[in-house]
C-alpha cells in the first residue's frame, strides 16, 4: 500500500513539473531563467515574436524553436522565462 501511494505521489509530482522545464541538446531551461541562460542552453530561436498589450505596448517576447516536427515556445515577461509550451 505504501509503495502504491509513493508511486502515485511521484507520478503526480512529475506531471506538475512537466511544463516548468524543457531539455534542449545543450541543457535544460527552467521557468524563471533569464534570456541569457536560455540562449546558452537552447541556442538562437528560429523566430522571436514581440508580445503587446491591447494598446500596442511591449509586454514580452515569445521565442519559438522548431524541433523535429514540433514547436517549443518560450514566453518571457519582465526579463524572465514565464512559460514553456510544446505543440505538434
Amino acid at each position: 500500500m505504501r509503495f502504491a501511494l509513493a508511486l502515485a505521489l511521484l507520478l503526480a509530482a512529475g506531471t506538475a513539473l512537466a511544463g516548468d522545464t524543457y531539455a534542449f541538446s545543450r541543457g535544460v531551461v527552467t521557468v524563471g531563467d533569464g534570456p541569457g541562460a536560455v540562449m546558452q542552453r537552447a541556442g538562437k530561436p528560429d523566430r522571436i515574436v514581440q508580445l503587446e498589450n491591447g494598446y500596442g505596448g511591449a509586454v514580452g517576447e515569445r521565442w519559438e524553436y522548431y524541433l523535429n516536427g514540433k514547436t517549443v515556445s518560450l514566453t518571457f515577461r519582465g526579463g524572465k522565462l514565464v512559460s514553456i509550451d510544446e505543440t505538434r
